[in-house]
């Protein structure tokens, strides 16, 4: 089949694949005042009140000013910098100071984790359950309608020196594991949020951890911001293996992994994309993959790329090569379909010419080689970059739209026996495939439309949830606007009244069941309100939970769309642990709801979103 020979086994020798790449990607090690001089000092070196100069910069600690680059103030800044620039110039410019660690009093009494050989009560990775329905039983979430419309705040822990919370938590046997933008595991207790221990990570933690039987303990698993995955002991936060599984430098492991039969599966995706608005940078090479790993030692079993090796295949008007085919990221978790010996995967678009055939696709994989069995494309032809949207200079020839999928497929069995695949695409539209007729589709539903204002960013962002009838899709469409303050310099801001809204969906035939309205924001929103709804939905009987742009989170009916609950997360919290910390925009993983808790974080300040550090823990008692 055409599609092995991208398998890892048949690529050339690694001496060849290197001699492919281009310099840029094989240079030294970056010094950390070129970089300063280069990319910052046109701004700190000035006087202008708005921008903290160099001797402010030299007060602050490596580790907050990394944190800034990465997910804070100067992330779009940060954007054309390779992960060692931006390690290089935090550590030039900042203290190189150990990391504070938690307060005495932020420690649980009783610090032993102890996990059950088997859960009922439990939201395990993103989805509780393997088909990826982001959908809790009853019994597991052990909430009534009732009970949700009585949460309320139980603790709130700060992320300390974090500006976005954007790992969703694991919660099982009374324990939560999460991650953070600063790289920490932490394992606490759910019903105080006390820590038991920490973990500190090479790169942020966006993923959700995935815990998994090893011998008579446990091994949690997860990846990174910059290409690692981690296997930790449960019980105790000790490292059993650190594997890099892809040596892109602009990898990260934002979707969470899948295990089955000893064996965890990990998507890739990348910020290559980004790296374009540097007008120097040969875009792109990155290309999307899943990796299989042995659980017991990190061994890899297979590798399956996504796109073609890439080669240089012209330059940009200013002489810059450019290369492809790349992209077709994995940025979700795969779904299993043990059944047929398979999983699912959705895949992004190509980052430059020429578009392939496997992005913006739903694909299935062998489990047990990483063998292409199907693939439905949804989309040809979407080859984008960043520079797309500036002055286009690394901009590939077909310039977008950038609909891809960032999303899970949910499979889902229809009362006949006929099993679906129901899979969200940024495009706006809702589709339901055949996995037993390779991806035909059976229905396709549009939940939105692109306007002038919403850009690469419609319908579907991070993940949808189904309980077997319908399936519940929040809209994103956040738009953006010019700000109003003429000294601002920022291109644009969010919109405060564009985007947003909640859809159900039959999953029978597509026909829409309902449609909740967006909610805009006040007149006296903070900065970076937005009515758009990208973050993850879930479900549990009775009740779909949708968190917003506007800091807001909301439980609407199943039956009809009606809200039944609304916390606005925006405001200073007195947290568990001692840290300040402060809620803001909600995207990214969404709600977990277990043994009559509701977990959530808040704060995502990536493309204008109010910051946020703050995770918060609901119930009815």
């Amino acid at each position: 089949m055409w599609t092995t020979r991208w398998r890892a086994w048949y690529l050339p020798p690694m001496r060849a694949v290197l001699l492919l790449l281009p310099l840029t990607l094989l240079a030294a090690a970056p010094s950390g005042e070129e970089v300063y001089q280069k990319r910052c000092s046109g701004c700190h070196e000035r006087t202008d009140p708005r921008i903290p100069p160099r001797t402010s910069l030299q007060q602050m600690t490596s580790q907050r000013i990394m944190r800034a680059l990465d997910f804070g103030a100067m992330m779009t800044v940060a954007y054309p910098l390779s992960r060692d620039e931006r390690q290089a110039v935090a550590s030039f410019l900042g203290k190189n100071v150990p990391a504070a660690q938690p307060s005495p009093s932020a420690l649980c009494s009783d610090r032993a984790v102890k996990l059950a050989a088997s859960s009922r009560s439990a939201w395990n990775g993103w989805s509780p359950t393997a088909d990826n329905a982001r959908f809790q039983s009853a019994e597991a979430a052990g909430l009534s309608i009732d009970g949700v419309k009585n949460l309320k705040l139980k603790w709130a822990f700060g992320f300390d020196g974090d500006v976005t919370a954007f790992a969703q938590p694991t919660v099982m046997d009374g324990q939560v594991f999460v991650g953070s933008a600063g790289g920490v595991i932490h394992a606490m207790r759910a019903d105080s949020g006390c820590l038991q221990w920490t973990f500190q990570a090479s790169g942020p933690v966006r993923s959700s951890i995935l815990a998994v039987p090893l011998g008579r303990q446990h091994a949690l698993l997860f990846g990174d911001q910059t290409g690692w995955f981690y296997a930790l002991r449960a019980e105790t936060g000790k490292l059993l293996w650190k594997r890099k599984v892809e040596e892109h430098d602009a990898a990260r492991l934002t979707g969470a992994a899948m295990a089955h039969d000893g064996v965890v599966f990990v998507p890739v995706a990348s910020w290559e994309e980004t790296r374009s608005l540097d007008p120097t940078y040969p875009c792109c090479t990155f290309r999307g993959s899943v990796v299989a790993l042995r659980i017991r030692d990190g061994a890899q079993v297979w590798k399956s790329y996504l796109v073609g090796v890439p080669k240089e295949n012209g330059k940009t008007a200013r002489g810059t090569p450019q290369w492809g085919p790349s992209g077709a990221g994995v940025w979700a978790a795969p779904t299993l379909d043990a059944k047929r010996g398979v999983m699912y995967i959705a895949t992004g678009d190509n980052y430059s010419s020429p578009a392939t055939e496997l992005s913006d696709a739903i694909i299935a994989l062998e489990l047990k080689t990483g063998r292409i069995v199907w693939s439905k494309q949804t989309l040809p032809g979407d080859a984008y970059n960043s520079s797309c949207g500036t002055d286009k200079a690394s901009c590939p020839k077909e310039d977008g739209p950038d609909y891809d999928f960032g999303s899970s497929a949910i499979l889902t069995a229809l009362p006949n026996g006929r099993e679906l695949l129901l899979a969200g695409q940024k495009s706006g539209m809702v589709y339901a495939l055949d996995p037993a007729r390779k991806g035909e589709i059976v229905w396709q539903q549009a939940i939105a439309r692109a306007t002038p204002t919403t850009a690469t960013q419609v319908g579907v962002q991070w993940g949808m949830a189904s309980d077997g009838q319908k399936a519940y899709a929040a809209i994103n469409s956040v738009g953006r606007i010019r700000p109003t303050d003429p000294l601002d310099t920022r291109r644009s801001v969010l919109d405060p009244k564009q985007g947003g809204g909640l859809v159900a969906l039959r999953v029978a035939d597509g026909s829409r069941v309902w449609e909740a309205p967006p909610i805009v924001c006040t007149a006296n929103a903070p900065d970076g309100c937005s009515p758009a709804q990208s973050a993850a939905v879930t479900g549990m009987p009775g009740v779909v939970f949708s968190a917003s742009m506007d800091g807001h989170l909301r439980a609407y009916s199943t039956e009809s769309g009606a809200i039944l609950w609304d916390f606005n997360t925006v405001r200073d919290f007195t947290t568990v642990n001692g840290v300040k910390a402060k809620g803001g925009s909600i995207d990214g993983p969404g709600v977990v709801v277990v043994k009559g808790m509701v977990f959530v974080n808040s704060g995502y300040s990536r493309f204008g979103g109010m910051p946020g550090n703050v995770l918060l823990a609901f119930t009815t008692e």
